[in-house]
C-alpha cells in the first residue's frame, strides 16, 4: 500500500512540475504579441493552459498594465508539488 501511495504522489509532483513549464511558456510567449495563437503548437498549449489561468485571472487586477494573476497559479502548484513530494519522501 505505502508502495501505491509513494508512487502516486510522485507521479503527481511529476505531472505538476511539466505543467508549471507549460505554464511558464504559455506565460512567455503572450510578451509577443506578433505570435498567432490559433495555429499549431500554440494553440494546443492555449487549450491546455488557460483554463487554468482563467480561475486567477479576475483575483489580481492588472498592475500597470502587467496581468500578475498567473502568479497565483505558480504559487498554488509550487505548493502542491512541494506537498505531494514530502508525502512521497516522507513515508520512505
Amino acid at each position: 500500500m505505502t508502495i501505491l501511495l509513494i508512487t502516486m504522489c510522485s507521479g503527481i509532483a511529476g505531472f505538476l512540475k511539466f505543467y508549471i513549464a507549460l505554464l511558464t511558456l504559455r506565460v512567455y510567449l503572450t510578451w509577443f504579441p506578433n505570435l498567432n495563437f490559433y495555429t499549431q503548437p500554440f494553440y494546443s498549449l492555449g487549450k491546455m493552459t488557460d483554463p487554468y489561468l482563467r480561475i486567477f485571472r479576475g483575483i489580481v487586477p492588472p498592475l500597470i498594465g502587467f496581468d500578475l494573476s498567473p502568479l497565483l497559479g505558480f504559487i498554488l502548484l509550487t505548493f502542491l508539488i512541494d506537498f505531494f513530494s514530502s508525502i512521497a519522501n516522507g513515508i520512505t
